[in-house]
């Protein structure tokens, strides 16, 4: 189920195959599914599971009111959130390179028209959210589905996405998410290239790991060289918030486009692989990734290696 919190008004979104509408009435309270999706208008959306705290948030407000708010609103990204749901794991707005933020994807030198744009830093650039897709819970979790647009620095809008967020129940873990982006070039022929340090689908922890610099990588075997080693299966994080210690495994599916270079290196915790995508117009790409969030550190390599190929043996979607 899916419910609409406003100050004055309750709306029930009414779904159809592939859109989210607004109308009538309905308040969290009554929903009969076990995850819900809540929507704050305008601003976020949060999966929210059986006992009444948010798990994921969905940050897709923009706000153009000032230059200092249109650069805080031009990424679309996805908060991890805390027992309790108060408090996020991951990083928003603002601190150690404030474009770093939650669970976002982007490329620092899209090359389209002779032109390049960078919709990595999104200073000129900007990642806007047009419209809920799918938006509901069922019993085994919840799924947040948009369309995106990605405007370059002339206006024009490049890739059309659709970008989904998947919350799976896991007794075992405090949270599970699939990813998965769907890039559609929409003006004609273009490049997604940049550094590992500029692009791909990435995780930023909160900004509090920038300040204790406390971010350690496990890799899927002893001795890798992430700088060297190109298409990793899975890089786990491992960083500590106050007095909390967190795992993030970072899935990439087997079916993502292959020569991926990885960040995994850096104290404060950003971490996701980089590849490099051509698109002719029209032609879509599917990113596939997992990320499976534990408290505590690291577990054992093995463990994590079957979590993988559990998600290694889903179908390309």
């Amino acid at each position: 189920m899916i419910s609409e919190a406003f100050p004055l008004s309750r709306r029930l979104l009414l779904f159809s195959t592939s859109l989210v509408c607004l109308a009538a009435f309905v308040s969290s309270a009554d929903a009969d599914g076990p995850y819900q999706v809540v929507v704050q208008d305008g601003k976020h959306a949060d999966i929210v599971r059986p006992d009444g705290d948010p798990i994921l948030r969905y940050m897709y407000q923009r706000d153009t009111s000032t230059a200092e708010r249109e650069f805080d609103t031009a990424k679309v990204f996805a908060h991890v959130m805390t027992p309790g749901g108060e408090e996020t794991i991951t990083k928003g707005a603002g601190g150690k390179f404030p474009h770093h933020r939650g669970i976002f994807i982007g490329w620092n030198r899209i090359e389209h028209g002779g032109k390049k744009h960078d919709l990595w830093h999104v200073r000129n650039t900007v990642q806007k959210h047009q419209e809920f897709l799918t938006a509901e819970g069922d019993d085994d979790g919840a799924t947040i589905t948009s369309q995106i647009s990605w405007i370059g620095s002339d206006g024009e809008q490049l890739i059309r996405e659709k970008r989904t967020y998947r919350v799976a129940e896991s007794p075992e873990a405090h949270a599970v998410i699939d990813f998965i982006s769907e890039l559609t070039a929409t003006a004609g022929k273009l490049k997604l290239d940049g550094d590992p340090e500029h692009a791909g689908v990435q995780f930023r922890p909160s900004q509090k790991v920038a300040e204790n610099q406390s971010a350690t990588y496990t890799f899927h075997q002893a001795g890798v060289n992430p700088k060297e080693t190109q298409d990793l299966p899975w890089v786990a994080c491992t960083f500590r918030i106050d007095d909390q210690t967190w795992t993030v495994q970072h899935m990439s599916h087997p079916s993502n486009p292959t020569g991926a270079r990885w960040s995994a290196y850096r104290d404060y915790g950003r971490f996701g692989p980089f590849p490099v995508i051509e698109l002719d117009e029209d032609e879509t790409e599917i990113l596939r990734h997992r990320f499976r969030i534990t408290q505590g550190d690291a577990p054992p390599r093995e463990q994590m290696a079957q979590h993988y190929q559990a998600f290694a043996q889903l179908s390309k979607p």
